[in-house]
């Protein structure tokens, strides 16, 4: 990977971390936000405070949770939900739009590719090795090809911003990307809550997710499904720190959510087990992994799963939403290469950018990582939530040097990236108002056809000066707004 143009700050030499204030620019607040500053003015600070209660109590009896499991005690978490809108204008969405297309166009070309013919690895446009050798690529995909060649149906690529039209892709999720729910329930407290507040703007609706997701989930079902084609989620039970989602997303669908206990496979077909006898199934949304959902094909020890499910999904009869295999195109160690993904099948300039990307598995990358670790990020190649993560600045001398230790005994499991200064957003917290960093995550639905709800997922870090927005990492989210024409 070619090293980052310009120098990083030196040791010493710190790094500004403020961001591009989405709210506040040039000395005046910017024209999206003009009714947001005009609401926050005229709104009594102790009626904020008393809505942000509310918000609390509202997302604890509707059982808005995550689970994290790592730190013992109750799992169960009420997601932190900030009651400030994030709002995007009309061009910017516009220009947002454009680039998502193009990117999951080319991620699924990638994938198409890599289980086909591997022109873009003979081309040598991206190093053989990293994809053949790397976990997330699966050989048993060699030679299948999707309905549609959609390998990620549900792709959520996170978005950061560090300018007034300045945003790049961190990193992108295209086996089983969550949040769409919290989207969802952002969306309707902020309608509780303020009622008045969506009826002076010109939002566009995110309501219609559910139902988008559910015509994709059908457009890609076997061909010759009998009938209207069942659509069912697959998750790997009430445990899962997403089940929430999991749960809530069947319901609105109108769909059955199931475990794998409650399938089986005859004659390669897949069949659900109920009080009426077996109901076939053509489409499963399914959010367990590809390593536990067929104990004859990947792991033996997965009781998550069903045996023979991949049997089924290989004869095509099956549909499984994301393909088995979509991982290796958001390993991080791949995600320097998406660019070149964009020129090589769609002959296209990429819309949106790629944060530059030092991969710790080459030499050069390596000591330059080492030399620089306070002015980097670093993180495992494959991981997710926040975890495994140093950033730099934010670090102390021994946090840096037990890193070090580890990008020396397994330099190939990480990456590391400049420190962005992730752009802020008013948000409510304990002292008042005050800028905190966000990201998006927009979710694009792949098909018969593409489709885009305008927005996705606002993350924000609670924690003053942190730029990590994982909700396992103490962050929170908010309600995003696209403003209409």
């Amino acid at each position: 990977m070619a090293r980052p143009e310009g120098e990083l700050p030196a040791a010493g030499q710190g790094t500004d971390l403020s961001g591009f204030d989405e709210m506040h620019h040039a000395g005046a607040c910017r024209a999206p936000y003009a009714m947001i500053r005009d609401w926050l003015e005229d709104l009594p600070p102790d009626l904020l405070r008393r809505k942000h209660e509310e918000a609390e109590l509202l997302f604890r009896r509707v059982g808005v949770t995550f689970a994290v499991y790592a730190e013992g005690g109750n799992p169960e978490r009420t997601i932190p939900f900030d009651i400030i809108p994030r709002v995007l204008d009309a061009d910017e969405w516009m220009f947002l739009e454009r680039g998502l297309r193009q990117r999951v166009r080319a991620l699924n070309a990638f994938l198409v590719d890599i289980y086909q013919g591997r022109e873009i690895l003979r081309a040598g446009r991206i190093p053989e090795a990293l994809i053949l050798m790397n976990a997330g690529f699966r050989p048993e995909m060699q030679d299948f090809m999707p309905v549609h060649g959609a390998y990620t149906h549900i792709a959520g690529i996170d978005i950061v911003r560090l300018g007034p039209r300045e945003f790049c892709v961190l990193e992108d999720n295209c086996r089983v990307p969550s949040g769409a729910s919290y989207m969802l329930e952002n969306r309707e407290a902020t309608m509780r809550l303020f009622p008045g507040l969506l009826g002076r703007h010109r939002v566009a609706s995110v309501s219609h997710y559910p139902e988008d997701l559910l015509d994709t989930l059908r457009s890609v079902a076997p061909p010759h499904c009998p009938g209207e084609p069942t659509v069912a989620l697959l998750t790997p039970g009430a445990f899962n720190s997403a089940y929430y989602e999991h749960s809530f997303l069947a319901d609105e669908m109108g769909v059955e959510i199931v475990e794998g206990a409650d399938l089986f496979i005859e004659d390669n077909i897949v069949f659900m087990r109920t009080t009426e006898g077996p109901r076939r199934i053509d489409v499963l949304y399914r959010r367990v992994d590809d390593d536990f959902l067929d104990p004859l094909t990947f792991r033996p020890d997965s009781t998550l799963g069903v045996p023979g499910l991949f049997g089924a999904y290989r004869a095509g009869n099956v549909a499984l939403a994301n393909a088995v295999g979509a991982g290796i195109a958001d390993d991080k160690s791949v995600y320097p290469y998406v660019p070149e993904m964009i020129r090589f099948y769609l002959g296209e300039a990429p819309l949106l950018a790629n944060v530059p990307t030092f991969d710790c598995g080459r030499a050069e990358d390596l000591a330059y990582v080492l030399a620089h670790l306070d002015a980097l990020v670093v993180k495992e190649a494959r991981g997710s939530g926040g975890y495994g993560m140093l950033i730099g600045p934010q670090a102390s001398r021994a946090e840096r040097d037990v890193f070090a230790a580890r990008l020396r005994a397994c330099p190939g499991d990480y990456i590391a990236q400049p420190t962005l200064a992730l752009s802020t957003c008013p948000t409510y917290v304990e002292s008042g108002i005050a800028p905190r960093h966000v990201d998006l995550r927009p979710f694009v639905l792949v098909g018969k056809e593409i489709r885009i709800v305008p927005g996705g997922l606002t993350r924000v870090a609670l924690r003053e000066g942190s730029l990590v927005v994982n909700s396992s990492q103490g962050g929170g989210t908010k309600d995003t707004w696209v403003l209409d024409a």
